[in-house]
């Protein structure tokens, strides 16, 4: 009965589907903000997930004996009676009967009245979470976390948000013909059919609650899905390797981008220079001809095999001559590797 009134709340209140029911009155003060609940997938028929409550909070599974600091806000959300007439042929009518265990011979539906009075909101301050959490990290020795850990559909979560009473409050049930006047009444000597039945609970009980769930990674560092986007959950060796072996890629893809821009602006230099050079007479750029220049010679002849031009042997293709010249030296090298037409002149030229 309980069960089925704080659902029927849920779907009034709505929320975006973020409020969760809270299951049971003997466990609705272990949903108070910053504890921990674990989330499951029923089966793939089943969409819904089930929360099950632990006697855990956040605090309990992290490294240290540091407080969490983050506060609790807390406001009035509304004020909440309802009534309503459920079908005995529904699902859920057929809930509360195996709930109550209510008589309901001659019956057709069942008269519902919750009465939880002004409720309150009491939520986490999500901001200053978020910025302790980045110093702490999971105890992967607890108990909680190597059992969760070892189940793949199991996603820890933790309480954000509650919704309490503020009073004491009744839930009656009363079974009878729909279209009558349905009276409600407690449980008392005057109702030997059993066809009424009420409960009272106490001032400050959870009736819902909303969580966020908890990403966990290797190193012991966890984050806290804000949007329904970003799941929950454990991160595995194979997923770890796969990212790594992706930023790697991206490392990569992007230190060959540079080297080709760089590759590039070299060819275009190169390819300035040469049409400068093809474009003047020869009687001006051919400085191997005046006197006092640098001598071209074949380095074959000095013992020096071939190898790229330093001009051009810089660009996409790696050019390679036999031809050098002694007079120059470059990173402690007594030669440098030069074409006959136009490197060495165009090399000569610059460096004039």
């Amino acid at each position: 009965m309980f069960a089925a009134a704080t659902k029927s709340f849920v779907k009034q209140v709505g929320d975006g589907g973020r409020l969760v029911p809270v299951p049971s009155l003997s466990e609705a003060d272990k949903y108070q903000p910053l504890s921990l609940v674990v989330k499951k997938k029923r089966c793939f028929l089943f969409p819904r997930y089930k929360f099950t409550s632990t006697p855990f909070t956040l605090k309990d599974i992290l490294l240290g004996d540091r407080e969490i600091s983050a506060g609790i806000s807390s406001y009035q959300l509304l004020n909440y009676e309802d009534e309503s007439d459920v079908s005995l042929y529904g699902r859920r009518g057929n809930h509360i009967v195996n709930d109550v265990g209510i008589n309901v011979a001659g019956s057709d539906s069942i008269a519902v009245k919750a009465s939880f009075g002004v409720v309150t909101k009491h939520e986490v301050e999500v901001s200053t979470l978020l910025k302790e959490i980045t110093t702490r990290k999971i105890n992967f020795d607890h108990s909680l976390i190597r059992q969760s850990r070892s189940s793949r559909k199991a996603v820890l979560c933790v309480v954000m948000e509650s919704i309490r009473t503020t009073r004491q409050c009744s839930l009656s049930v009363h079974a009878g013909i729909r279209g009558e006047a349905m009276r409600f009444h407690f449980m008392d000597e005057q109702n030997p059919k059993g066809r009424d039945k009420a409960i009272v609970f106490p001032a400050h009980t959870t009736i819902a609650f909303s969580v966020f769930e908890l990403f966990i990674y290797l190193d012991g560092a966890f984050d806290l899905c804000v949007t329904s986007v970003s799941k929950g959950g454990f991160e595995r060796e194979e997923t770890a390797t796969f990212a790594l072996l992706y930023r790697l890629r991206n490392i990569l893809f992007e230190r060959n981008r540079r080297v080709m821009d760089v590759i590039s602006r070299s060819q275009l230099y190169l390819d300035d220079l040469f049409s400068d050079y093809y474009d003047k007479p020869l009687s001006m750029t051919d400085i191997s001809l005046k006197e006092g220049t640098h001598i071209r010679v074949n380095l074959l002849n000095h013992n020096i095999p071939k190898g790229p031009c330093i001009l051009c042997g810089m660009g996409n293709f790696k050019r390679e001559t036999v031809y050098g010249c002694f007079q120059c030296s470059v990173d402690g090298q007594k030669y440098v590797r030069l074409h006959a037409v136009p490197c060495f002149d165009v090399w000569h030229k610059r460096m004039k």
